[in-house]
Protein backbone atom coordinates (compact mmCIF):
# COMPACT_ATOMS: atom_id res chain seq x y z
CA UNK A 1 0.00 0.00 0.00
CA UNK A 2 1.87 3.15 -0.99
CA UNK A 3 -0.56 5.90 0.77
CA UNK A 4 -4.21 6.82 1.45
CA UNK A 5 -6.27 9.74 0.68
CA UNK A 6 -9.61 11.27 1.22
CA UNK A 7 -11.42 14.48 -0.89
CA UNK A 8 -14.30 15.41 -2.07
CA UNK A 9 -14.87 13.94 -5.92
CA UNK A 10 -13.68 10.25 -7.14
CA UNK A 11 -11.66 11.96 -9.66
CA UNK A 12 -9.58 13.87 -7.67
CA UNK A 13 -8.91 10.71 -5.32
CA UNK A 14 -8.29 8.91 -8.34
CA UNK A 15 -5.50 11.25 -9.08
CA UNK A 16 -3.60 11.70 -6.18
CA UNK A 17 -4.18 7.76 -5.98
CA UNK A 18 -2.27 7.47 -9.17
CA UNK A 19 0.44 9.70 -8.09
CA UNK A 20 1.56 7.12 -5.72
CA UNK A 21 1.11 4.15 -7.48
CA UNK A 22 3.39 5.57 -9.71
CA UNK A 23 6.17 6.18 -7.35
CA UNK A 24 5.43 9.49 -6.31
CA UNK A 25 5.19 11.05 -2.55
CA UNK A 26 2.09 12.74 -0.64
CA UNK A 27 3.17 15.98 -2.83
CA UNK A 28 2.76 14.70 -5.97
CA UNK A 29 -0.28 13.18 -4.67
CA UNK A 30 -1.94 16.41 -3.54
CA UNK A 31 -0.84 19.02 -6.49
CA UNK A 32 -2.00 16.42 -9.22
CA UNK A 33 -5.13 15.99 -6.82
CA UNK A 34 -5.45 19.85 -6.98
CA UNK A 35 -5.34 19.98 -10.85
CA UNK A 36 -7.93 17.21 -11.15
CA UNK A 37 -9.97 19.32 -8.09
CA UNK A 38 -10.48 21.83 -10.72
CA UNK A 39 -11.44 19.91 -12.91
CA UNK A 40 -13.95 17.46 -11.36
CA UNK A 41 -14.91 19.65 -9.12
CA UNK A 42 -15.18 23.01 -10.42
CA UNK A 43 -18.21 24.53 -7.96
CA UNK A 44 -15.78 24.68 -5.46
CA UNK A 45 -12.47 25.34 -6.53
CA UNK A 46 -10.31 26.94 -9.07
CA UNK A 47 -6.76 27.94 -10.81
CA UNK A 48 -8.30 31.19 -10.37
CA UNK A 49 -8.88 31.05 -6.65
CA UNK A 50 -6.67 30.06 -3.58
CA UNK A 51 -5.81 28.18 -0.63
CA UNK A 52 -3.52 26.57 1.60
CA UNK A 53 -1.59 23.02 2.18
CA UNK A 54 -0.36 21.89 5.48
CA UNK A 55 2.73 19.45 4.73
CA UNK A 56 4.48 17.10 7.25
CA UNK A 57 7.82 16.14 5.63
CA UNK A 58 8.55 12.92 7.80
CA UNK A 59 12.35 12.45 6.52
CA UNK A 60 13.39 16.03 7.47
CA UNK A 61 10.46 16.25 10.80
CA UNK A 62 9.66 19.28 8.86
CA UNK A 63 5.89 21.14 8.90
CA UNK A 64 5.41 23.66 6.34
CA UNK A 65 2.21 25.89 6.08
CA UNK A 66 2.40 26.99 2.25
CA UNK A 67 0.17 29.95 1.74
CA UNK A 68 -1.19 30.38 -1.66
CA UNK A 69 -4.40 32.27 -0.63
CA UNK A 70 -5.84 35.44 -2.79
CA UNK A 71 -4.22 39.07 -2.54
CA UNK A 72 -6.51 42.20 -2.21
CA UNK A 73 -6.26 44.09 -5.79
CA UNK A 74 -4.94 47.75 -6.30
CA UNK A 75 -1.49 48.12 -6.12
CA UNK A 76 -0.52 51.11 -8.10
CA UNK A 77 -3.89 51.35 -9.52
CA UNK A 78 -6.03 54.60 -10.63
CA UNK A 79 -7.47 56.12 -7.71
CA UNK A 80 -10.91 57.08 -9.03
CA UNK A 81 -11.70 53.49 -9.80
CA UNK A 82 -14.78 52.17 -7.62
CA UNK A 83 -14.97 48.83 -8.08
CA UNK A 84 -18.95 47.77 -8.56
CA UNK A 85 -19.84 43.82 -7.91
CA UNK A 86 -23.07 42.30 -8.93
CA UNK A 87 -25.24 41.11 -6.11
CA UNK A 88 -26.82 37.86 -6.41
CA UNK A 89 -29.34 35.72 -4.83
CA UNK A 90 -28.68 32.41 -3.86
CA UNK A 91 -31.08 30.11 -2.33
CA UNK A 92 -30.05 27.22 -0.06
CA UNK A 93 -32.41 25.26 1.74
CA UNK A 94 -33.86 27.35 4.56
CA UNK A 95 -32.20 30.34 4.06
CA UNK A 96 -30.99 33.00 0.91
CA UNK A 97 -27.79 34.25 0.57
CA UNK A 98 -26.48 37.33 -1.25
CA UNK A 99 -23.51 36.57 -3.13
CA UNK A 100 -21.42 39.71 -4.84
CA UNK A 101 -20.48 38.52 -7.94
CA UNK A 102 -18.25 40.13 -11.42
CA UNK A 103 -15.09 40.90 -12.34
CA UNK A 104 -14.41 43.60 -9.47
CA UNK A 105 -15.44 40.74 -7.17
CA UNK A 106 -11.91 38.93 -7.31
CA UNK A 107 -8.91 39.14 -6.04
CA UNK A 108 -5.39 38.67 -6.79
CA UNK A 109 -5.39 34.64 -7.32
CA UNK A 110 -3.27 32.12 -5.62
CA UNK A 111 -3.97 28.66 -6.40
CA UNK A 112 -1.78 28.39 -9.81
CA UNK A 113 0.93 30.04 -8.41
CA UNK A 114 1.02 27.93 -5.15
CA UNK A 115 0.66 23.97 -6.63
CA UNK A 116 3.61 24.92 -8.89
CA UNK A 117 5.60 26.34 -5.95
CA UNK A 118 4.48 22.84 -4.16
CA UNK A 119 5.67 20.98 -7.42
CA UNK A 120 9.14 22.81 -7.38
CA UNK A 121 9.86 22.37 -3.06
CA UNK A 122 8.33 18.78 -2.72
CA UNK A 123 7.31 16.66 -5.86
CA UNK A 124 9.63 13.76 -6.90
CA UNK A 125 7.62 13.14 -10.56
CA UNK A 126 7.60 15.51 -13.62
CA UNK A 127 4.79 17.81 -13.94
CA UNK A 128 3.97 16.35 -17.42
CA UNK A 129 2.75 13.43 -15.00
CA UNK A 130 1.46 15.36 -12.11
CA UNK A 131 -0.99 17.00 -14.89
CA UNK A 132 -1.74 13.74 -16.64
CA UNK A 133 -5.10 12.68 -14.33
CA UNK A 134 -6.87 16.27 -15.21
CA UNK A 135 -5.80 16.64 -18.76
CA UNK A 136 -7.17 13.37 -19.24
CA UNK A 137 -10.66 14.21 -17.59
CA UNK A 138 -10.61 17.55 -19.49
CA UNK A 139 -9.88 15.30 -22.73
CA UNK A 140 -13.07 12.77 -21.44
CA UNK A 141 -14.89 14.91 -20.04
CA UNK A 142 -16.23 14.63 -16.19
CA UNK A 143 -19.41 13.38 -15.43
CA UNK A 144 -21.93 15.40 -13.15
CA UNK A 145 -22.24 13.85 -9.88
CA UNK A 146 -25.30 14.32 -7.55
CA UNK A 147 -22.91 16.55 -5.29
CA UNK A 148 -22.03 18.93 -7.80
CA UNK A 149 -25.09 18.89 -9.79
CA UNK A 150 -26.56 20.22 -6.70
CA UNK A 151 -23.80 22.97 -5.96
CA UNK A 152 -23.89 24.18 -9.63
CA UNK A 153 -27.31 24.08 -9.32
CA UNK A 154 -27.07 26.37 -6.75
CA UNK A 155 -25.04 28.37 -8.36
CA UNK A 156 -26.55 28.50 -11.48
CA UNK A 157 -26.99 32.49 -11.69
CA UNK A 158 -23.29 32.82 -11.17
CA UNK A 159 -21.91 30.38 -13.61
CA UNK A 160 -23.96 31.41 -16.60
CA UNK A 161 -23.29 35.38 -16.14
CA UNK A 162 -20.95 35.37 -18.94
CA UNK A 163 -20.61 33.88 -22.36
CA UNK A 164 -17.66 31.61 -21.88
CA UNK A 165 -19.76 30.22 -19.07
CA UNK A 166 -23.04 29.51 -21.06
CA UNK A 167 -21.22 27.58 -23.58
CA UNK A 168 -19.72 25.45 -21.02
CA UNK A 169 -22.87 25.04 -18.26
CA UNK A 170 -25.55 24.98 -20.54
CA UNK A 171 -25.97 22.39 -22.55
CA UNK A 172 -29.19 22.06 -25.81
CA UNK A 173 -30.98 25.17 -23.91
CA UNK A 174 -30.74 24.20 -20.67
CA UNK A 175 -28.54 24.51 -17.63
CA UNK A 176 -26.02 20.90 -17.39
CA UNK A 177 -27.42 19.08 -14.19
CA UNK A 178 -26.19 15.48 -12.84
CA UNK A 179 -25.31 12.86 -15.52
CA UNK A 180 -24.78 15.09 -17.95
CA UNK A 181 -20.45 15.67 -19.01
CA UNK A 182 -18.59 18.90 -18.61
CA UNK A 183 -16.02 19.82 -20.96
CA UNK A 184 -13.78 22.99 -20.65
CA UNK A 185 -11.94 23.40 -24.05
CA UNK A 186 -9.93 26.51 -22.83
CA UNK A 187 -8.32 24.96 -19.77
CA UNK A 188 -7.08 21.84 -21.54
CA UNK A 189 -5.24 24.39 -24.02
CA UNK A 190 -4.22 26.17 -21.02
CA UNK A 191 -2.68 23.00 -18.89
CA UNK A 192 -1.39 21.71 -22.09
CA UNK A 193 0.85 25.03 -22.67
CA UNK A 194 1.61 24.81 -18.97
CA UNK A 195 3.40 21.82 -19.35
CA UNK A 196 5.52 23.44 -21.48
CA UNK A 197 6.02 26.91 -19.72
CA UNK A 198 3.93 28.59 -22.90
CA UNK A 199 1.42 29.71 -20.25
CA UNK A 200 1.21 31.93 -17.06
CA UNK A 201 -1.42 33.69 -15.26
CA UNK A 202 1.07 35.86 -13.48
CA UNK A 203 2.48 37.24 -16.89
CA UNK A 204 2.41 38.27 -20.72
CA UNK A 205 -0.36 37.96 -22.76
CA UNK A 206 -2.69 36.24 -20.45
CA UNK A 207 -2.10 38.74 -17.52
CA UNK A 208 -2.16 41.46 -19.78
CA UNK A 209 -5.99 40.13 -20.94
CA UNK A 210 -6.89 39.27 -17.27
CA UNK A 211 -6.51 43.01 -16.19
CA UNK A 212 -8.11 44.70 -19.37
CA UNK A 213 -11.21 42.55 -18.59
CA UNK A 214 -10.95 43.38 -14.91
CA UNK A 215 -10.58 47.33 -15.34
CA UNK A 216 -13.09 47.28 -18.23
CA UNK A 217 -15.47 46.00 -15.42
CA UNK A 218 -14.84 48.28 -12.70
CA UNK A 219 -12.26 46.35 -11.24
CA UNK A 220 -8.94 47.55 -9.64
CA UNK A 221 -6.55 44.75 -9.92
CA UNK A 222 -2.99 45.37 -11.45
CA UNK A 223 -0.50 43.79 -13.56
CA UNK A 224 1.70 45.06 -10.58
CA UNK A 225 -0.74 42.96 -8.27
CA UNK A 226 0.34 39.49 -10.22
CA UNK A 227 3.73 40.51 -10.29
CA UNK A 228 4.16 40.75 -6.78
CA UNK A 229 1.97 37.55 -6.01
CA UNK A 230 4.22 35.44 -3.85
CA UNK A 231 3.31 31.72 -1.86
CA UNK A 232 4.74 32.49 1.15
CA UNK A 233 5.81 29.78 3.71
CA UNK A 234 5.24 29.68 7.25
CA UNK A 235 5.15 27.66 10.23
CA UNK A 236 2.25 25.95 11.69
CA UNK A 237 0.38 27.03 14.87
CA UNK A 238 0.73 23.70 17.32
CA UNK A 239 -2.47 23.42 19.46
CA UNK A 240 -1.93 20.88 22.03
CA UNK A 241 -5.37 19.13 22.97
CA UNK A 242 -5.15 16.49 25.43
CA UNK A 243 -2.60 14.10 25.14
CA UNK A 244 -2.07 14.57 21.29
CA UNK A 245 -1.11 17.55 18.72
CA UNK A 246 -2.75 19.45 16.42
CA UNK A 247 -0.96 21.35 14.07
CA UNK A 248 -2.96 24.28 11.72
CA UNK A 249 -3.41 27.54 9.51
CA UNK A 250 -1.41 30.31 11.66
CA UNK A 251 -2.09 34.19 11.42
CA UNK A 252 -3.08 35.53 9.07
CA UNK A 253 -5.72 33.30 8.35
CA UNK A 254 -8.23 33.42 11.85
CA UNK A 255 -9.44 29.56 11.42
CA UNK A 256 -6.72 28.05 13.30
CA UNK A 257 -6.76 31.01 15.81
CA UNK A 258 -10.59 29.94 16.43
CA UNK A 259 -9.90 26.46 16.46
CA UNK A 260 -7.62 26.90 19.26
CA UNK A 261 -9.65 28.99 21.38
CA UNK A 262 -12.67 26.39 20.93
CA UNK A 263 -10.04 23.32 22.01
CA UNK A 264 -8.86 25.78 25.16
CA UNK A 265 -12.35 25.89 26.39
CA UNK A 266 -13.22 22.17 25.55
CA UNK A 267 -9.81 21.02 27.35
CA UNK A 268 -11.60 22.36 30.80
CA UNK A 269 -14.71 19.95 30.17
CA UNK A 270 -14.02 16.14 30.43
CA UNK A 271 -16.02 15.27 27.83
CA UNK A 272 -14.52 11.84 27.48
CA UNK A 273 -17.08 10.93 30.58
CA UNK A 274 -19.99 11.88 28.34
CA UNK A 275 -22.10 9.94 25.97
CA UNK A 276 -21.22 11.80 22.27
CA UNK A 277 -24.39 13.64 21.19
CA UNK A 278 -25.70 13.95 24.80
CA UNK A 279 -26.92 17.74 26.37
CA UNK A 280 -23.52 17.56 28.64
CA UNK A 281 -21.20 17.65 25.62
CA UNK A 282 -23.12 20.10 23.31
CA UNK A 283 -24.08 22.53 25.49
CA UNK A 284 -19.98 23.22 26.23
CA UNK A 285 -19.54 22.56 22.41
CA UNK A 286 -22.47 25.48 21.14
CA UNK A 287 -20.98 27.64 23.88
CA UNK A 288 -17.16 27.08 22.62
CA UNK A 289 -18.81 27.41 19.31
CA UNK A 290 -20.39 31.21 20.75
CA UNK A 291 -17.07 32.14 21.43
CA UNK A 292 -15.30 31.14 17.75
CA UNK A 293 -18.38 33.31 16.29
CA UNK A 294 -17.48 36.90 19.01
CA UNK A 295 -13.68 36.28 19.27
CA UNK A 296 -12.57 38.77 16.67
CA UNK A 297 -8.62 37.31 16.40
CA UNK A 298 -7.77 40.46 14.13
CA UNK A 299 -7.64 43.46 16.02
CA UNK A 300 -7.20 46.62 14.34
CA UNK A 301 -6.32 44.12 11.43
CA UNK A 302 -3.66 42.34 13.02
CA UNK A 303 -3.42 38.93 13.94
CA UNK A 304 -3.54 37.72 17.40
CA UNK A 305 -0.41 35.55 18.65
CA UNK A 306 -0.66 32.01 19.81
CA UNK A 307 -0.51 31.05 22.25
CA UNK A 308 -3.47 33.55 23.06
CA UNK A 309 -2.59 36.36 25.35
CA UNK A 310 -3.83 35.55 28.90
CA UNK A 311 -5.57 39.00 29.28
CA UNK A 312 -7.76 38.01 26.14
CA UNK A 313 -8.60 34.72 27.60
CA UNK A 314 -9.44 35.51 31.10
CA UNK A 315 -13.05 37.54 30.48
CA UNK A 316 -13.40 34.58 27.88
CA UNK A 317 -12.76 31.07 29.77
CA UNK A 318 -15.16 33.18 32.58
CA UNK A 319 -17.79 33.47 30.28
CA UNK A 320 -17.29 30.05 28.57
CA UNK A 321 -17.37 28.57 32.45
CA UNK A 322 -20.56 30.93 33.69
CA UNK A 323 -22.62 30.11 30.76
CA UNK A 324 -21.61 25.95 30.84
CA UNK A 325 -22.27 25.74 34.73
CA UNK A 326 -25.99 28.05 33.95
CA UNK A 327 -27.33 26.27 30.82
CA UNK A 328 -26.14 22.46 31.87
CA UNK A 329 -28.97 19.93 31.20
CA UNK A 330 -30.10 17.17 33.38
CA UNK A 331 -32.19 15.31 31.63
CA UNK A 332 -27.16 19.60 22.57
CA UNK A 333 -19.34 28.34 0.56
CA UNK A 334 -17.53 26.80 -2.14
CA UNK A 335 -14.54 25.08 -0.72
CA UNK A 336 -13.22 21.87 -0.70
CA UNK A 337 -10.39 19.83 0.86
CA UNK A 338 -7.82 16.88 0.10
CA UNK A 339 -6.37 14.80 3.05
CA UNK A 340 -3.06 12.41 1.78
CA UNK A 341 -0.38 10.13 3.94
CA UNK A 342 1.76 8.05 1.73
CA UNK A 343 3.64 5.20 3.16
CA UNK A 344 6.84 6.76 4.25
CA UNK A 345 5.00 9.15 6.50
CA UNK A 346 4.51 12.13 4.99
CA UNK A 347 1.55 14.17 4.80
CA UNK A 348 -0.30 16.46 3.02
CA UNK A 349 -3.76 18.42 3.88
CA UNK A 350 -4.92 21.11 1.20
CA UNK A 351 -7.99 23.53 1.72
CA UNK A 352 -9.02 25.24 -1.27
CA UNK A 353 -11.47 27.56 -2.67
CA UNK A 354 -13.15 30.03 -5.28
CA UNK A 355 -15.41 31.59 -3.35
CA UNK A 356 -18.51 31.05 -4.98
CA UNK A 357 -17.16 32.13 -7.89
CA UNK A 358 -17.30 35.41 -9.82
CA UNK A 359 -18.85 34.04 -12.87
CA UNK A 360 -15.85 35.86 -15.21
CA UNK A 361 -13.44 34.03 -16.41
CA UNK A 362 -9.65 34.51 -17.21
CA UNK A 363 -9.67 35.10 -20.87
CA UNK A 364 -8.49 32.37 -23.07
CA UNK A 365 -7.60 29.97 -20.32
CA UNK A 366 -10.87 28.55 -19.20
CA UNK A 367 -10.34 29.45 -15.96
CA UNK A 368 -13.00 31.32 -13.52
CA UNK A 369 -11.72 34.20 -11.27
CA UNK A 370 -12.78 33.86 -7.46
CA UNK A 371 -15.04 36.11 -5.74
CA UNK A 372 -13.38 36.82 -2.58
CA UNK A 373 -13.62 40.65 -2.27
CA UNK A 374 -17.13 39.84 -2.16
CA UNK A 375 -17.15 36.98 0.63
CA UNK A 376 -18.42 39.23 3.71
CA UNK A 377 -16.93 36.97 6.16
CA UNK A 378 -13.73 37.51 4.19
CA UNK A 379 -13.60 41.36 5.34
CA UNK A 380 -15.52 41.97 8.89
CA UNK A 381 -14.38 45.51 7.96
CA UNK A 382 -16.41 46.01 4.65
CA UNK A 383 -15.09 45.73 0.78
CA UNK A 384 -12.02 46.83 -0.09
CA UNK A 385 -10.93 48.03 3.19
CA UNK A 386 -8.05 46.48 3.66
CA UNK A 387 -4.64 47.69 1.52
CA UNK A 388 -3.62 46.32 -1.79
CA UNK A 389 -1.22 43.69 -1.90
CA UNK A 390 -2.66 42.51 1.68
CA UNK A 391 -3.41 38.71 2.32
CA UNK A 392 -6.98 38.02 2.68
CA UNK A 393 -7.74 36.69 5.66
CA UNK A 394 -9.16 32.94 5.57
CA UNK A 395 -11.44 30.64 7.86
CA UNK A 396 -9.83 27.22 5.99
CA UNK A 397 -8.32 25.00 8.54
CA UNK A 398 -6.05 22.43 7.27
CA UNK A 399 -4.96 20.40 10.19
CA UNK A 400 -2.88 17.23 11.52
CA UNK A 401 -3.07 15.47 14.58
CA UNK A 402 -0.02 14.75 15.59
CA UNK A 403 1.64 11.78 18.56
CA UNK A 404 5.26 11.85 19.25
CA UNK A 405 6.38 14.05 16.24
CA UNK A 406 4.42 11.38 13.92
CA UNK A 407 1.25 12.23 12.06
CA UNK A 408 -1.95 10.29 13.43
CA UNK A 409 -4.76 11.67 11.51
CA UNK A 410 -5.08 13.97 8.60
CA UNK A 411 -8.17 16.16 8.22
CA UNK A 412 -9.84 19.52 6.80
CA UNK A 413 -12.89 20.75 5.47
CA UNK A 414 -14.35 23.44 2.87
CA UNK A 415 -17.72 25.32 4.28
CA UNK A 416 -16.95 28.77 4.84
CA UNK A 417 -18.07 30.07 8.48
CA UNK A 418 -19.07 26.16 9.19
CA UNK A 419 -15.36 24.83 8.14
CA UNK A 420 -14.04 25.58 12.04
CA UNK A 421 -17.11 23.71 13.53
CA UNK A 422 -17.04 20.79 11.07
CA UNK A 423 -12.97 20.46 12.02
CA UNK A 424 -13.79 21.01 15.89
CA UNK A 425 -16.43 17.91 15.89
CA UNK A 426 -14.65 15.59 13.93
CA UNK A 427 -11.61 16.29 16.37
CA UNK A 428 -13.12 15.79 19.42
CA UNK A 429 -14.98 12.45 18.26
CA UNK A 430 -11.52 11.31 17.31
CA UNK A 431 -9.44 12.37 19.83
CA UNK A 432 -12.16 13.04 22.94
CA UNK A 433 -14.26 10.04 22.03
CA UNK A 434 -12.24 7.63 20.20
CA UNK A 435 -14.55 6.59 17.67
CA UNK A 436 -14.02 4.89 14.36
CA UNK A 437 -12.53 7.41 11.61
CA UNK A 438 -15.80 7.01 9.78
CA UNK A 439 -17.77 7.45 12.30
CA UNK A 440 -16.10 10.57 13.27
CA UNK A 441 -16.44 12.38 9.76
CA UNK A 442 -20.83 10.79 9.92
CA UNK A 443 -21.87 11.60 13.19
CA UNK A 444 -24.69 14.30 13.07
CA UNK A 445 -22.99 17.94 13.50
CA UNK A 446 -24.62 21.16 15.16
CA UNK A 447 -23.44 24.52 14.15
CA UNK A 448 -24.03 28.05 16.17
CA UNK A 449 -24.38 31.34 13.91
CA UNK A 450 -26.79 34.53 14.07
CA UNK A 451 -27.68 33.48 17.42
CA UNK A 452 -29.35 29.77 15.80
CA UNK A 453 -28.01 26.63 16.51
CA UNK A 454 -28.24 24.35 13.63
CA UNK A 455 -28.36 20.67 14.15
CA UNK A 456 -28.52 17.82 11.56
CA UNK A 457 -30.74 14.69 12.48
CA UNK A 458 -29.45 11.63 14.40
CA UNK A 459 -29.50 13.76 17.81
CA UNK A 460 -32.11 12.70 20.01
CA UNK A 461 -35.57 14.81 20.14
CA UNK A 462 -35.15 15.21 23.60
CA UNK A 463 -31.80 16.86 23.75
CA UNK A 464 -32.74 19.36 20.46
CA UNK A 465 -35.50 20.21 23.13
CA UNK A 466 -33.57 21.08 26.01
CA UNK A 467 -31.42 23.23 23.94
CA UNK A 468 -34.19 24.87 22.75
CA UNK A 469 -34.90 26.48 25.98
CA UNK A 470 -31.09 27.95 25.99
CA UNK A 471 -31.18 29.23 22.30
CA UNK A 472 -33.66 29.08 18.89
CA UNK A 473 -32.84 25.49 17.36
CA UNK A 474 -33.08 25.17 13.92
CA UNK A 475 -33.75 20.94 13.10
CA UNK A 476 -32.69 20.16 9.07
CA UNK A 477 -34.63 16.64 7.59
CA UNK A 478 -31.43 15.74 5.80
CA UNK A 479 -27.37 15.76 6.46
CA UNK A 480 -26.49 18.81 4.15
CA UNK A 481 -23.10 20.21 3.02
CA UNK A 482 -24.14 23.41 4.72
CA UNK A 483 -22.63 21.48 7.65
CA UNK A 484 -18.89 21.34 5.90
CA UNK A 485 -17.37 18.26 4.21
CA UNK A 486 -14.49 16.96 6.57
CA UNK A 487 -12.01 14.24 4.63
CA UNK A 488 -10.04 12.54 6.74
CA UNK A 489 -7.25 9.97 6.46
CA UNK A 490 -4.88 8.35 9.34
CA UNK A 491 -1.34 6.52 9.76
CA UNK A 492 -3.07 3.24 8.84
CA UNK A 493 -4.12 4.17 5.63
CA UNK A 494 -7.93 4.15 6.70
CA UNK A 495 -9.90 7.16 5.45
CA UNK A 496 -13.18 8.76 4.58
CA UNK A 497 -14.41 11.34 2.37
CA UNK A 498 -17.04 12.80 4.28
CA UNK A 499 -20.70 11.84 2.17
CA UNK A 500 -22.04 15.53 2.78
CA UNK A 501 -20.02 17.00 0.16
CA UNK A 502 -19.82 13.54 -1.99
CA UNK A 503 -17.06 12.56 -0.63
CA UNK A 504 -14.43 9.54 -1.66
CA UNK A 505 -11.57 7.67 -0.47
CA UNK A 506 -8.90 5.66 -1.92
CA UNK A 507 -5.31 3.64 -1.11
CA UNK A 508 -2.73 3.95 -3.18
Amino acid sequence: MTGAVAAGHPLTTRAAAEMMSRGGNAFDAVVSAGFASVVAEPALTSLGGGGFLLAHIENRHEDILFDFFVDTPGLNAANDIKPFMTPVDIKFPGHTQVFHTGFASAAVPGMLKGLLHIHQRLCTLPLKTVLSPAMSYLEKGVEISETQGMILGLLEPVFTSTEYGRSIYMKNGRYISQQDRLFNPLMKEFLRGLVNNAHDLYRNETAQGLVNSINTHHGTMTLDDLTAYRVIERKPIRIRYRDSEIITNPPPSTGGLLLALALYLLERVDLRSMPRDSAHVLVPLVEAMKEMTSFNPLKNGAPSSYPLAGSVMAGIIESFRKNVAENTLTATQGTTHISIIDREGNAASMTTSNGSGSGCFIPGTGIMLNNMMGEDDLHPDGFFSSPPGHRVSSMMIPAMVMKDGKVKFVLGSGGSKRIKTAVLQVLINLIDFQVPLKEAVERPRVHYEDGVVQAEPGIEEKVIDGLRTLHPVNTWGLKNMYFGGVHCVNSHMEGWGDSRRGGSFLTG
